[in-house]
């Protein structure tokens, strides 16, 4: 185990870990406190390692929520690129103001590997939301540093950052989708749309329900933040009904 104490500035602990950690191995594997890896992903991932023809890997995460998978609503498949050779992967960089208060959201950071993927087939088990009020409040703390970073998610992107476009990977189509979002109408009932009718979350049943209508909450406090944010640039931090 190694301590990390973040300064506050860039790089945050997994850029800092594998450009400073002196690794044993060539390969890392990136899992959270809330993750689990199935055995049968285990026994993917040691065959997998041993290839020669690909530097990545994209692992595939299985939600539960209320007591069940979730087994679509856009939620499943979900690729996120967690194993990788060290030396060719490094999260995208993405700055926002020190005093945004939104937690630690690296979670929402995804890597970009100089080199080629693959995909494994069994599933990475996800529980990140016992119940509706984690949800909450992280969904909350996530709209806050979305609102802040959109710009550098949506409107532009370089060698640090995430392309947003129709003809990437799987993440990159998402980021692509969101930000053609963004300027669409009523946001919050296109979310609930989209995961509800055309992603099949109905077949999920009840638990989709509630998770498809907390996806449209979360549109629309992320709309307000940006507002919000976008009015006190605008007026230079002075809240005019104050």
């Amino acid at each position: 185990m190694v301590q990390f104490a973040w300064n506050g500035k860039f790089p945050r602990k997994k850029n800092w870990a594998l450009e400073n950690i002196p690794w044993r191995h060539e390969w890392v594997l990136i899992i959270d406190a809330d993750e689990r890896i199935t055995p049968e992903l285990g026994r993917e991932i040691s065959l997998a390692i041993r290839r020669s023809d690909a530097d990545g890997f994209y692992l595939n995460r299985r939600f539960w929520f209320l007591g069940g998978w979730i087994n679509h609503c856009g939620y499943f498949p979900s690729w996120n690129l967690r194993l990788f050779r060290h030396r060719l992967g490094r999260y995208e960089r993405i700055e926002i103001d020190d005093d945004v208060r939104s937690g630690d959201n690296e979670v929402h950071e995804h890597v970009l590997l100089n080199g080629r993927a693959e995909y494994l087939s069994a599933a990475m088990e996800h529980y990140a939301f016992p119940d509706v009020a984690s949800f909450i409040e992280k969904h909350n703390r996530y709209s806050t540093w979305e609102a802040e970073a959109r710009e550098q998610l949506y409107q532009r992107a370089g060698q640090n950052t995430l392309r947003a476009t129709p003809f990437g990977t799987a993440l990159e189509r998402k980021r692509w989708l969101k930000k053609l979002a963004r300027r669409a109408p009523c946001r919050p009932t296109l979310r609930f749309l989209y995961h509800y009718i055309w992603k099949q979350g109905f077949r999920d049943g009840y638990r989709a329900w509630v998770l498809c209508r907390l996806l449209a909450w979360y549109e629309f406090v992320n709309a307000v933040k940006t507002r919000e944010m976008s009015a006190r640039r605008n007026t230079g931090g002075v809240n005019r009904d104050s």
